[in-house]
């Protein structure tokens, strides 16, 4: 019923009385309080009270019995078995929910590191580090101390290059300042060079050789050709001046080495090999070791795309890709497991037995599926 208000312009909207909500609210309190509600009849307070009380949904009684305790219950919310809706919990299942068995847990077998060299005084010659890359390298040494804990093993390997082996030789100085500062006991295996870590070859005249130890040959010939322009350059000076090329033009050399089929480079995907040979035999000859292997970036990039499925970029100057072993160290189970890590991405994949590889090389006493012999034989 609407009111008019004093100066009769018509309905008010003023309430002076309590909300719904506020009164049934002040109501509860008044229950709580005296067991009874204002406006009950004296007869059927007990009956209507039972009533509520019964009338209550299963979490209200629930809470209000556990609001009413004296302390908070200290049992585990799985093992409070009068909580119907934790029955079906129990300590066995929660576990396998979380994690999987002790007994598929795999070994962790060596963790690797894949290291390019410092900054080198200049690639057309086999030279060594600046004074820049020597701190690069004595820094990931101290860095690499920080990381490890007493009671390690770590083992140094290294290409045969001098910017390589200076690499590694620093990092072991940075590793051994470190020790000491931080009070490690650490055992570490000296630096020693490692051939099936070495830069991706090249085949020149005169045989197979790196592909910086090359660039002096190249060079001198080029200039002939180019003075005289007598006669056409052969295919591996060709090669080799693309690839030179790029790199003087501010190209990208090891991703021309990585996309565009060359006859007189070393493939990417036999570098990967042996470098996947190199970290097994290591891994035999030091179970359970760091392994810090310093090398060029070529072939670790080579060894990312191949581990991730695209090509991650150029790392810098001692940036590593980072691989862990994880299996048998026998190889009784016929396979390893290994994690490749990379800038923010690690991918898993399967340890390749470099022994059970084909090496692409063709044996005429092969007999194809159907018995028959094709000509030419068949890789193996």
């Amino acid at each position: 019923m609407s009111e008019t208000s004093s100066n009769g312009a018509g309905p008010s909207t003023d309430r002076f009385e309590a909300p719904m909500y506020l009164a049934r609210y002040r109501e509860r309190q008044h229950q709580g309080r005296t067991g009874e509600r204002p406006d009950d009849h004296p007869d059927d307070r007990a009956d209507s009270t039972e009533g509520r009380a019964d009338a209550a949904p299963i979490y209200l009684k629930r809470f209000r019995s556990r609001d009413g305790a004296s302390e908070p219950s200290t049992t585990p919310l799985w093992q409070r078995s009068d909580l119907a809706t934790q029955q079906s919990l129990t300590e066995d299942n929660r576990n396998k929910e979380i994690s999987a068995p002790p007994s598929a847990a795999r070994q962790l077998l060596n963790d690797v590191y894949l290291i390019r060299h410092g900054e080198t005084q200049g690639y057309s010659t086999d030279s060594g580090l600046t004074p820049q890359g020597a701190w690069q390298a004595h820094t990931y040494g101290r860095t690499l101390a920080k990381r490890m804990q007493s009671g390690e093993t770590i083992v140094f390997r290294h290409a045969e290059t001098n910017r390589a082996r200076e690499t590694a030789e620093q990092i072991h100085r940075g590793l051994v300042d470190g020790i000491e500062q931080w009070e490690k006991e650490i055992t570490i295996v000296e630096p020693e060079p490692a051939n099936e870590f070495r830069n991706f070859q090249f085949v020149a005249p005169d045989g197979l050789k790196d592909v910086t130890a090359a660039f002096r040959q190249y060079s001198a010939l080029l200039e002939g050709h180019e003075r005289t322009a007598v006669g056409d350059r052969p295919l591996w000076l060709v090669e080799m001046d693309r690839f030179w090329r790029t790199q003087q033009g501010g190209g990208d050399p090891i991703q021309h080495w990585l996309t565009i089929p060359l006859v007189h480079f070393e493939p990417p995907a036999m570098t990967v090999r042996r470098f996947w040979a190199g970290i097994n035999r290591l891994s035999t000859e030091f179970p359970g070791a760091r392994l810090a292997i310093a090398t060029h970036s070529g072939c670790i990039r080579a060894f990312a795309v191949s581990a991730l499925g695209y090509d991650p970029g150029e790392p810098y100057n001692t940036e590593h890709v980072r691989v862990k072993l994880l299996g048998d160290a026998d190889w009784s189970d016929g396979e390893r497991d290994a994690t490749v890590a990379y800038r923010n991405r690690v991918q898993e994949v399967k340890v390749p037995d470099i022994d059970r590889l084909p090496t692409w090389q063709v044996h005429d006493d092969w007999s194809g599926m159907d018995g028959t012999k094709p000509a030419g034989g068949r890789p193996t």
